[in-house]
């Protein structure tokens, strides 16, 4: 027997193991980078924390599960559904200023959760027109929009 053979295969099982436990997750997950700026599917657990790579993205839920947005910046205005009975608030939104920000930096977090009550599909926008102190946005950096299927 090649005595290499027993190591290769540990690394190719560590590997897949490695891979694997990337794709179970507990509690929140976070729409990431990876996400590709065209419509795009990703199934999720019960909770899911979509920020600005979500962007533009599509992504499918459970009846059941909570979707919160997570805008970094304070100038972002907070989450609103395109069909509340589909994807209906789940409290009130919070802006949490970050406390090394100098006044007017627009430091800190937007953060608006959804229920998703029924199957359907939704739209999670938000906007914004000061990407700064004294900056304006431009056009492509003002909105933002997330589609959510929900599945039954």
């Amino acid at each position: 027997m090649n005595p290499r053979r027993p190591a290769a295969l540990a690394l190719t099982c560590a590997a897949a193991l490695l891979a694997l436990t990337g794709c179970g997750s507990k509690g929140a997950s976070t729409a990431s980078s990876a996400v590709a700026p065209t419509t795009t599917a990703m199934t999720t657990p019960a909770a899911v924390t979509a920020d600005e790579h979500a962007n533009h993205t599509t992504l499918k839920v459970a009846v059941g599960a909570t979707v919160t947005v997570q805008l970094h910046g304070t100038y972002w205005s907070a989450a609103t559904s395109s069909a509340p009975d589909v994807l209906a608030p789940a409290g009130s939104p919070t802006t949490v200023p970050s406390p090394s920000c100098r006044p007017g930096g627009g430091c800190g977090t937007v953060t608006t959760s959804f229920a998703a009550r029924t199957a359907g599909t939704a739209h999670l926008t938000a906007s914004r027109t000061a990407c700064g102190e004294a900056l304006n946005c431009s056009p492509d950096q003002r909105t933002y929009d997330v589609t959510i299927e929900v599945t039954g």
